[in-house]
């Protein structure tokens, strides 16, 4: 198959195929050049692509693809270099066009150009050709620049001088000439070195301010009107490419929609063009195509309301083209002589998603980090996250051997729960768990369920401290605050077009940030059922795409959800049983709470995909009470004695028989440790009104206690001030 043709056959007919000459969303630009449509190119238009066997970028592509369709003019413009010709000979060519414009045929919309009956670019008698500005103006001659366009084309000349900035003036040989440089006849005329020097000093300085060689236009209204002219005309077949004119004409500015009224005339008022005596037959029209990051920040009535435009998108490689990367990136890998055909293959499927500029980057990244590509899970493990320390690698041993003791020291009365965690903390920590290579599911996915304060929150702290040595890579997201169906793109960032779009998701920014994360997901059942087809493709995915297409890795953390679900009951099985219900049943009543509740949004494959990690807590029970009160009274007594260097000491035998009898109450015990806070309060009242009242001194010794009728007192024990 040549690079001409896209089929197996000649005449356009026959099954398209695509291999190394082009990736398959430009077989299908060529498809719709052929049947007369303009097309606007968006997605990954700044990606590496390949052409003719070769990696190309994406403008040397989509060039190829025009001068293969028979375009004999291909340009580009962008706001940045303006316009210019990805192709060797097509600013000569340009330059020829724009000397001698074609006359625009009738009724295609173009302006008036004057005919020129000889239509070439030089006269072999020398004269100079006339170049009709773009706004219809009288024709003014070309600056002579000593090399006449009859020798070798005023086109190329013009080409020429257009890239190259001209040759010298007539202005510049007769300075020649008075420096004793060569003359018209080839003389010296004499002159020391001294005047020559300054001679050419003066003409340094002369040539900073002398006016820049005339050259194609650059600007966007200039250029859209010459491309519109010629576009409209059948005697040359052209192709030129309008590169982010949505940064040029941003959306909601008046200036802005006269641009595109512009442009969408340029595409849809070109012609098919008079076919060549040789080489490819012309596409159906002269192209006019736009190439833009994201169709959505185009007006919408730019591209929807004319069959004529089509959209294309081009988005990552898919599986046939990631190993058609991998085939000539192979050698540059690490470990590529020895790899198998199905290390290849297990390579292209966790590939997925990537960019032809990553695959390349992927194969420098296997040899700077020491990653075979036999190990394409850890290679791409260490190209996402680009960090040289990795925290679970750091962990000691022993500490992960005895998490269940460090749990529990800061989590009281959830033995089930700091157990079910620290099993599924060992494993991550070794690694092993069902799944082939390549797996990017978090490390670990719970999901938390039991009655209110009872430590599901500070066990999600306790677990971020003791896996990577700090409660900053702990993060909170109360589930409440995303109830309303829209509050979904908060977690992912608003899709294009929307206010916010540029700041990204809060939960993919902040993964992205810091991949190395324990994040927590409270009150999970108040969320709106469209956050939780997020958390599905988190849990399956291990990968969250936000609205700026950035995607946001998983693999390193812990996932933890919350919820209260059946909370409201417990205060009724209190009632019923007393003060001791059995573990298992609070372990029975809740995992049928949760399985019901998604069962009632109609999300049971959520369920069935947290259900390994369902955590029942257990309810305060007697015992647990006293030790979070003494736990509590703790942290009043540090805090005394730093700012005021007072000892503080808990009578516990007023205290232990008060609180105990107070949290007796079904209705106080079903909201857990925060009602014990709430009951310790008025202590730390009569504390506060002490120090106010007495002032005591430091170094001083108070007893805090509480009296028969439950009234806390306050007392300065004997000899201490």
């Amino acid at each position: 198959m040549s690079t001409a043709d896209f089929t197996k056959s000649g005449d356009g007919t026959g099954p398209v195929t695509a291999n190394g000459m082009m990736p398959l969303w430009a077989v299908s630009l060529g498809w719709e050049l052929r049947r007369g449509r303009q097309v606007i190119l968006n997605g990954q238009i700044r990606d590496r692509w390949w052409f003719e066997d070769r990696p190309a970028s994406f403008q040397r592509l989509v060039a190829g693809v025009l001068e293969a369709r028979g375009a004999d003019v291909v340009g580009w413009w962008d706001p940045v270099a303006g316009l210019t010709f990805p192709l060797p000979d097509h600013a000569e060519r340009f330059a020829r066009l724009a000397a001698n414009p074609p006359r625009a045929t009738a009724g295609n919309g173009g302006e008036g150009l004057p005919a020129d009956g000889d239509r070439r670019a030089g006269r072999g008698d020398g004269d100079e050709p006339a170049r009709q500005p773009a706004g219809g103006d009288e024709p003014r001659r070309r600056p002579d620049d000593g090399q006449r366009a009859g020798r070798d084309g005023a086109g190329a000349a013009g080409g020429d001088r257009w890239r190259e900035g001209g040759d010298a003036s007539a202005g510049d040989r007769q300075r020649a000439w008075r420096d004793g440089r060569d003359g018209p006849a080839g003389e010296r005329r004499p002159a020391d070195d001294r005047a020559r020097r300054g001679a050419e000093r003066g003409r340094d300085r002369s040539s900073l301010l002398s006016p820049r060689p005339a050259g194609p236009p650059r600007a966007f209204e200039d250029v859209l009107a010459l491309v519109h002219r010629i576009a409209a005309s059948p005697e040359a077949a052209t192709a030129f490419v309008f590169q982010d004119v949505d940064h040029h004409l941003p959306p909601g500015q008046p200036e802005s929609s006269l641009g595109y009224l512009r442009l969408r005339a340029a595409m849809t008022d070109a012609v098919t063009p008079h076919a060549s005596p040789v080489g490819p037959r012309p596409h159906a029209r002269n192209a006019v195509l736009c190439a833009v990051g994201d169709v959505g920040r185009l007006p919408g009535w730019f591209h929807q309301e004319d069959p004529r435009i089509a959209t294309l998108h081009i988005g990552p490689p898919d599986p046939s083209e990631r190993r058609l990367w991998l085939s000539w990136l192979r050698d540059e890998f690490n470990g590529a002589r020895d790899a198998t055909r199905q290390e290849i293959e297990a390579l292209v499927g966790a590939s997925d998603g990537m960019s032809g500029w990553e695959i390349e980057a992927l194969a420098r990244t296997s040899w700077l980090r020491g990653a075979p590509l036999q190990r394409p899970d850890k290679l791409l493990e260490l190209h996402r996250l680009n960090v040289s320390v990795d925290p679970w690698t750091q962990l000691d041993r022993e500490t992960v051997a005895r998490a269940a003791d460090v749990l529990g020291a800061r989590v009281v009365g959830q033995a089930k729960a700091v157990d079910a965690v620290a099993a599924a903390l060992q494993a991550a920590f070794v690694g092993v768990d069902f799944g082939g290579l390549g797996g990017a599911r978090p490390r670990g996915a719970f999901f938390f369920v039991g009655p209110t304060g009872v430590g599901k929150t500070e066990l999600a702290k306790t677990v971020a401290e003791l896996m990577f040595g700090d409660q900053s890579a702990y993060a909170r997201f109360d589930m409440s605050e995303y109830q309303q169906e829209h509050a979904a793109e908060r977690l992912a960032g608003a899709p294009p077009g929307y206010i916010g779009h540029e700041q990204g998701g809060e939960l993919t920014r902040r993964v992205q940030e810091r991949p190395f994360s324990v994040l927590l997901f409270d009150e999970i059942e108040k969320a709106h059922p469209r956050v939780l087809d997020k958390f599905l493709q988190i849990l399956e995915d291990g990968r969250l795409t936000d609205g700026r297409g950035q995607t946001a890795y998983f693999s390193q953390c812990l996932i933890i959800f919350t919820s209260n679900t059946g909370a409201e009951a417990v205060q009724d099985l209190l009632a019923r049983s007393g003060d001791e219900v059995p573990y298992a049943d609070l372990e029975e009543h809740f995992t049928y709470a949760v399985e019901e509740k998604f069962r009632a949004i109609g999300r049971p494959e959520i369920y069935g995909r947290l259900k390994p990690g369902v955590v029942v807590f257990d309810m305060l029970r007697r015992e647990h009470v006293v030790k979070i009160t003494d736990r509590l009274l703790g942290q009043l007594t540090e805090s005394v004695r730093e700012r005021h260097q007072v000892e503080l000491v808990a009578d516990q035998e007023s205290l232990h028989p008060w609180i105990t009898g107070r949290m007796s109450d079904p209705e106080r015990q079903a909201y857990g440790g925060r009602q014990i806070r709430n009951e310790l309060e008025p202590l730390r009242t009569a504390v506060v009104a002490h120090f106010l009242a007495r002032r005591p001194d430091p170094g001083s010794r108070l007893r805090l206690g509480v009296g028969a009728d439950g009234t806390p007192w306050v007392r300065t024990e004997e000899g201490n001030g």
